[in-house]
């Protein structure tokens, strides 16, 4: 099929738009139809008996071990709610060290001796699965031969309905494990750290006078960004097919250079996406919140209101679930790689992070006068410290193949990690450094300078879009994580850390205050020591800046610029030491976490650089030979007959097809290599080879496509792709 049918293809089903017939009906809202698939609080309190029910909240509300007894009621109310809305499966759900979502399908229904049926789900299924785990990435945690896995259900994590036209299935978050326990998912560190953190959290808030205090938990909220494309480009793309992002791809004529996508009104074929997307999401209980027009052309974002850490991240990999369902139904393919289009920008998943418990809200909510409000000073300062002390892991958490291309350009925040407070909050702590804070810069008003607008409120400090770390009002703003991971690793991180932090911290204030200090003077003097200590992380200024890398040399602050330079963050002697400490991770759950992350990323330039030199060989080199081939017959014409010929349109072809294929030669010699065959020796081959000879061919390949004739391009272009919603 040529480039000119595809791109007429895609005109066309733009101009046929209607979007499905998918929105609430007379007596429907969103509100009444939130959570209709969930088998939520309320749907337990109708369902369970009195003491199960109080069982369950007390281990989801306060930590409390899960009691064996309570399973057999829970799996009985679930089978019974599920089957009334159509489901014949069941499914535990899971989340391997691939970053994505698994799931195993059993049904209800089994055998009995008259020859018929009787749907059946007992406590110990839903307790525990049995999945194969053979296949799954362990890094050295089991051999492959070794298939047995188990799964463990989450009760943390509401199970909900998943609807398909051919049968619904019910779904339940569980963990994944190996024979030993061993983690070989991405949820039971979640949970662990999580424990770990609430723990001596609950520490400091006992010193600050709050008995028995509730418990304290992580909440995240996950902004998530996209990229969409017609699917007529998609599907002509191997490429996009493949690996997620265009290997080859000239700049277009317009970029993103006028700034007149971001905050656009939304297309109306993207909005009816985004509408049924909503309203599916809506029934699983995902609150999504805020849509709009990203930076780019082709660019959005979802995000959604602030949950619990681990029901967000579970919440995070059913919306991209989702997303990809829906955006098929609506003739389009959504893009979540971290670079899908060179030149423009890409995407990230920026997590909102704080903590906090039932009874206090947010402990990282500053007040009017933050400098008076010692308790969260305390909580802050913990960031901080944590942040410095740990800067390694939390770029470790990041590290990609595909995160690469983004991090350290201008349109994401740069790999050196440090943390963004903002006026008032970095005057605070500057006081507080030199001896004590006195006062807190406070709010002003704005007026816009017409009598019908109203006075506004603003803030005391501005934003800071290219810090990594960024303190935004009430809560810190992770901006480094990609948009295709899973926000499960950098919670992880950011819990572990936070739990030695608040641990070190309450440690001081017990010991100052079984010595006699008076604890307000113990604070005081614990933030002084802390802030003088850690505060070289703290950088309001610029972080796209040419002297930023400089000063953060000075400072001491490292900048691993690529997942092979974060990578062995994993695996110091301190990472060690802390995972362990904290029960989040042992030292083969660490090790094996180091080589998936090496497998990984050789794998991903490696199906790229194999895919460059088959785009290049089949699809690329013809094209332009077949152009070659037309201006060098159309000037033997014009010699025949006796016009004098320029050369120079088929030098201009002729030229970059040579290097073209040179670079073919390279990439086919470097693939052909032999790599040591070990995880860190393929890496390294992946970078330092296969990259390097990956942009040599599309180097070649992009500047062809602006010289061969238009309808003899094969692929879509960037100008299509972007702007053909």
């Amino acid at each position: 099929m040529s480039a000119n049918t595809v791109r007429l293809q895609a005109l066309r089903a733009v101009e046929a738009y209607q979007p499905p017939a998918v929105s609430y009906t007379d007596t429907e809202t969103p509100g009444q139809v939130f959570g209709e698939n969930v088998f939520n609080r309320v749907v337990m309190q109708k369902r369970l008996p009195k003491s199960v029910y109080k069982s369950v909240m007390k281990t989801i509300e306060h930590g409390a071990p899960l009691d064996p007894m309570v399973a057999d009621a829970v799996a009985s109310a679930m089978k019974d709610w599920a089957i009334e809305k159509g489901a014949t499966h069941y499914a535990h759900v899971f989340y391997p060290l691939t970053g994505l979502t698994a799931e195993k399908h059993d049904s209800f229904l089994e055998p009995v001796s008259d020859g018929s049926a009787l749907a059946e789900f007992a406590g110990k299924t839903l307790i525990q699965g049995e999945p194969d785990a053979s296949s799954f990435p362990n890094g050295g945690l089991r051999n492959t031969f070794e298939a047995r896995g188990y799964t463990g259900w989450d009760v943390t994590s509401p199970a909900y309905v998943l609807e398909n036209p051919n049968g619904n299935t019910l779904c339940i978050p569980t963990v994944f494990v190996s024979m030993t326990g061993e983690a070989l998912d991405h949820k039971t560190g979640l949970l662990r750290s999580q424990q770990a953190m609430g723990r001596h959290a609950e520490r400091i808030l006992t010193l600050f006078g709050h008995e028995d205090p509730e418990h304290v938990v992580s909440f995240c909220g996950p902004e998530q960004e996209y990229f969409l494309v017609d699917r007529h480009f998609f599907l002509a793309r191997p490429d996009l097919l493949n690996a997620g992002r265009t290997l080859f791809g000239a700049k277009p004529p317009k970029g993103q250079e006028f700034d007149d996508h971001y905050f656009g009104a939304i297309p109306e074929r993207v909005l009816g996406f985004m509408m049924d997307t909503e309203r599916e999401l809506f029934k699983l209980g995902i609150p999504a919140k805020t849509r709009h027009n990203e930076v780019a052309p082709g660019q959005f974002e979802i995000a959604p209101m602030f949950e619990r850490g681990n029901i967000a991240a579970d919440h995070q990999q059913l919306l991209m679930t989702t997303f990809k369902t829906i955006a098929k139904k609506h003739g389009m393919e959504i893009l979540f790689h971290e670079k899908p289009f060179e030149g423009v920008n890409g995407s990230g998943k920026h997590v909102n992070f704080s903590l906090g418990n039932s009874e206090l809200g947010s402990l990282l909510v500053p007040g009017d006068t933050p400098h008076d409000n010692a308790q969260f000073l305390v909580f802050c300062a913990a960031v901080i410290r944590a942040v410095h002390k740990y800067a390694g892991l939390l770029r470790a958490s990041v590290a990609s193949a595909t995160n690469d291309h983004r991090l350290g350009a201008n349109e994401a925040p740069p790999a050196i990690i440090s943390i963004f407070l903002g006026d008032q909050l970095a005057d605070v702590f500057d006081q507080i450094a030199k001896g004590a804070a006195t006062s807190s810069k406070g709010k002003g008003t704005m007026m816009i300078g017409a009598d019908t607008l109203p006075v506004l409120p603003t803030d005391p400090g501005d934003r800071n879009r290219t810090s990594p770390f960024a303190f935004t009002g009430n809560r810190f703003e992770f901006r480094a994580p990609g948009s295709m991971q899973t926000v499960n690793e950098p919670m992880v991180v950011i819990n572990t850390i936070m739990a030695e932090s608040l641990d070190h911290m309450a440690t001081e204030l017990e010991t100052a205050v079984a010595d006699g200090v008076d604890f307000d003077t113990a604070v005081q003097n614990l933030l002084t020591q802390i802030i003088t200590d850690h505060g070289a992380v703290v950088f309001n200024g610029d972080g796209y800046s040419e002297n930023w890398p400089i000063e953060a040399e000075a400072r001491g602050l490292a900048n691993l610029r690529t997942t092979l330079d974060a990578l062995p963050e994993l695996i110091t002697d301190d990472a060690l030491a802390l995972f362990s400490k904290y029960d989040v991770f042992n030292s083969r759950e660490m090790h094996s976490r180091y080589e998936i992350g090496l497998e990984q990323y050789a794998l991903t330039i490696g199906v790229e650089a194999r895919l460059t030199l088959e785009m290049g060989t089949t699809i690329v080199l013809p094209a332009a030979v077949r152009y070659q081939t037309e201006v060098a017959q159309n000037l033997a014409a014009l010699q025949a007959v006796g016009v004098e010929i320029d050369r120079a349109p088929l030098d201009t072809v002729s030229v970059p097809l040579a290097a073209l294929r040179a670079g073919l030669a390279t990439l086919k010699g470097a693939l052909d290599a032999d790599t040591g065959h070990d995880a860190l020796g393929e890496a390294t081959h992946a970078r330092d080879a296969l990259l390097p000879a990956m942009a040599e061919v599309r180097a070649a390949a992009d500047q062809l496509e602006d010289i061969v004739a238009d309808d003899l391009w094969p692929l879509p272009t960037y100008q299509e792709m972007l702007f053909v919603l």
